[in-house]
C-alpha cells in the first residue's frame, strides 16, 4: 500500500531497563518506508496504562498515520502489504538452517584438519554434528520434547522413560562418532534409536496418515512430521552402518 504522507506518530514503551522490541521494529519499518517518525515514549507504567485506556487498545506500540490509528507492529506490516508470521504455521526453516550450519561446520573442520573441505571425514562429521545439535535442541526443554515425541514414537508409547532417554542417547552417539571413539557403543545406539525412529515416523505419516509436528528440533517445533524426521533417523542408521563397515 502506498504512503500518502511522510509523517507518522509512534507511541512506544521505553522505560528504564525495558524497551519494547516491537516499538523498535515499528520505528525501523516506518523509516524504511520513508516516514519521518514522531517518536513518543511512554516512560512509566502509569503512562502506558493511561495511553491504553485513552485509545482503547490492549498493547503498545501504536502507530498513527494521518491521524488514523494503524495499530501495532503486525498491523503496520499489514498496512504496508507485508506478510505477518503465523505462530501456528508449519515451517521447514529451522531444519534447513540447522543442516546448513552443520554442513558448513563439517566443511570448516575438514579444511582445518586436512587442508581440504571436501573429504569423507567431512561427510561423517556432518552427520555426527547434526546429531549433536539436534540432541541439544531437544534438551533445551526435555519435557516438551518428550510430550511431542510420545505422539508417534512406538517405543516411547510403550515405555514412557524412553522419550526422556532418547536425546541423551542421540547426543552421546553423535559425540562418540565425531571422535571415532567407543564404536562398540555408538554404533548400536545409533542403529537402535535411528531404526525405531524411522519405523515410527513411517508408520505415523505414511501408514496412519497422521498430521503431526516433528519433535526432531525440540518440543516447540513447527516442523511437520514426515520426510525430515525420516531422513534424520535414516541418516543415523546409515552413519552407524558406514562406521561398522569401516571397522570390518
Amino acid at each position: 500500500m502506498g504512503c500518502m504522507t511522510s509523517q507518522a506518530t509512534l507511541h512506544r514503551m521505553v522505560m528504564p531497563g525495558q524497551t519494547c522490541p516491537y516499538g523498535l521494529k515499528a520505528k525501523h519499518l516506518l523509516k524504511r518506508r520513508g516516514f519521518t517518525v514522531d517518536d513518543r515514549w511512554l516512560t512509566t507504567r502509569a503512562e502506558v496504562d493511561a495511553f491504553k485506556a485513552d485509545h482503547g487498545v490492549q498493547t503498545t506500540p501504536q502507530v498513527f498515520i494521518d491521524g488514523v490509528r494503524i495499530g501495532g507492529y503486525d498491523d503496520l506490516r499489514r498496512h504496508f502489504g507485508l506478510t505477518v508470521a503465523d505462530p501456528d504455521a508449519v515451517s521447514y526453516r529451522p531444519v534447513i538452517a540447522l543442516f546448513a550450519m552443520t554442513a558448513l561446520m563439517a566443511l570448516a573442520a575438514s579444511f582445518a584438519a586436512f587442508g581440504n573441505a571436501f573429504t569423507i571425514q567431512a561427510g561423517e562429521w556432518f552427520i555426527s554434528f547434526s546429531m549433536v545439535v539436534l540432541a541439544l535442541l531437544k534438551l533445551q526443554d526435555l519435557g516438551k520434547f518428550a510430550t511431542m515425541f510420545l505422539n508417534y514414537d512406538l517405543l516411547a508409547r510403550r515405555w514412557v522413560p524412553y522419550a526422556t532417554i532418547y536425546p541423551f542417547a542421540e547426543g552421546l552417539a553423535g559425540v562418540l562418532m565425531t571422535a571415532h571413539a567407543l564404536p562398540w557403543l555408538s554404533i548400536p545406539v545409533a542403529l537402535f534409536i535411528g531404526g525405531i525412529g524411522a519405523v515410527s515416523v513411517f508408520k505415523a505419516v505414511y501408514i496412519d496418515k497422521r498430521e503431526l509436528k516433528c519433535a526432531c528440533v525440540g518440543g516447540s517445533s513447527r516442523v511437520p512430521l514426515g520426510f525430515v524426521s525420516l531422513t534424520e533417523n535414516l541418516a543415523m542408521v546409515g552413519m552407524a552402518l558406514w562406521m561398522l563397515w569401516t571397522l570390518v
